[in-house]
């Protein structure tokens, strides 16, 4: 519904503007907002970069190109996309347990989206595919550095505020820069997702997955990715008769086991996956 009526960056930059004045007046009048010291600015930025406004766009952008079915395969890339940063930049080990996962939820969501996905790779597509890979990449940038914030101690709601300020600027400065009309539409759809993707599809959303990632580290938080698509067709087999197969049924299930890979108590050990009871107080170990 935001794809369409309006220039892409028109509907980013509104989603993220209300987000941030939603979120902004609720720390204001519960007396939680704060203003983190300037050294902590420059990662607020970059947050804002790759979680509140260049992703965003790169996702509206691909939407026009190849199905949505197809972008939720790529995004679900992310759980793969996590483990190698994660590597990078804090040094994590990538475990096997993540690799088996990740394989899984993308095999999963490939079967489960059947001819959707298979299509033919014409110009138009691999545009599609290309900004579709690169709003993923910025998105596992976000966790990097929503990660870094979490760890000195930035509070989780305070950088959200901050960084969907700075994103809402950032969109605003490209509308001027790149000379793009100004759109609003007026249609109660329009309005009624932009308001839906702001408050529940940004300030609730972003702040429970940052959440996440700053409990259970990147890589595990990202496996949601993969879980994003099974909720909506959960949702259209409610509300829009979609109707499942034999195949969309193994990749639920594979997404599923996925699922239980990531995050079961379970360890290698001896070449084999085995059950363990990690020690009371003890962090479980991948």
């Amino acid at each position: 519904m935001q794809v369409g009526p309006a220039p892409v960056l028109d509907s980013v930059f509104y989603r993220f503007a209300l987000a941030a004045a939603v979120l902004v007046a609720a720390l204001l009048v519960s007396g939680r907002l704060t203003a983190p010291s300037l050294r902590h600015h420059p990662f607020l930025l970059a947050q804002a970069l790759c979680l509140f406004s260049l992703n965003l766009v790169c996702f509206y952008i691909a939407e026009r190109y190849v199905t949505s079915g197809l972008v939720s395969v790529i995004f679900s890339l992310a759980s793969i996309y996590n483990a190698a940063n994660a590597r990078i930049f804090f040094g994590d080990r990538i475990t096997m347990r993540t690799v088996v996962a990740a394989l899984m939820g993308v095999g999963g969501l490939l079967l489960l989206f059947g001819r959707a996905v298979w299509v033919d790779l014409d110009p138009k597509t691999l545009t599609g595919i290309g900004y579709a890979a690169l709003g993923t990449l910025l998105f596992s940038l976000g966790n990097m550095v929503s990660r870094r914030n979490s760890a000195v101690g930035v509070s989780l709601l305070t950088a959200n505020a901050w960084g969907m300020s700075y994103g809402a600027i950032i969109l605003f400065a490209l509308i001027v820069v790149t000379k793009t009309p100004i759109v609003l539409p007026s249609g109660g759809a329009y309005l009624g997702a932009l308001v839906y993707l702001s408050v529940v599809g940004s300030v609730i959303a972003f702040t429970t997955y940052l959440e996440l990632v700053a409990r259970v580290g990147p890589s595990r938080a990202a496996y949601a990715t993969v879980l994003f698509p099974i909720v909506a067709l959960a949702l259209s087999t409610v509300f829009e008769g979609y109707r499942w197969n034999a195949l969309g049924g193994l990749g639920l299930a594979f997404c599923l086991m996925g699922n239980f890979v990531i995050f079961a108590p379970l360890k290698i050990g001896a070449g084999r996956w085995s059950p363990y009871r990690a020690a009371r107080g003890a962090p479980r170990q991948l």
